[in-house]
């Protein structure tokens, strides 16, 4: 069964979502002043089901275009790359964090400022999607981020 599920959070309440076999918590975008002309979101995203599903895609209202990316190490530096989908393995949890795997908001057309919230749809390989209200949170500069995937009941 294909799901549209709707997900309002409010101030720093944890909530969770569904779509598929995919339970989104912690979802959350990035700060960023006036005049920033990108930002990104991070969740977690855990697979309940038996079988692999792949986020395809992100779109949002407060962004021109919205991709899946990662941050690779490349001779010491590192770099952000577009992806064109992020796995989700049965029975495992991928992060999205600083530093590591995120959906990215190219060409904001406007400021998000610690507090707002923007809605944001994820799109998944078995064709159901996720619609998200997503608070807007002071986030540090990205650090060194792993692969993002931790099994089950792992921290």
């Amino acid at each position: 069964m294909k799901a549209l599920t709707t997900l309002v959070l409010g101030g720093l309440l944890s909530s969770q979502v569904w779509a598929a076999d995919v339970e989104v918590t912690d979802p959350y975008a990035r700060a960023v002043p006036p005049g920033q002309p990108n930002s990104a979101a991070f969740m977690q995203l855990q697979n309940r089901g038996e079988d692999t599903l792949t986020l395809i895609g992100a779109s949002s209202d407060v962004a021109k275009a919205v991709e899946l990316h990662t941050h690779t190490q490349d001779q010491g530096v590192m770099r952000m790359r577009r992806i064109d989908a992020i796995e989700l393995p049965p029975h495992h949890t991928v992060s999205l964090q600083p530093g590591g795997l995120h959906v990215m908001m190219i060409g904001l057309n406007r400021g998000l400022s610690e507090g707002d919230e923007i809605s944001l749809s994820l799109s998944y390989s078995d064709g159901s999607e996720q619609t998200l209200t997503v608070p807007v949170r002071a986030v540090m500069p990205a650090g060194h981020g792993g692969n993002g995937m931790k099994k089950m009941g792992q921290q």
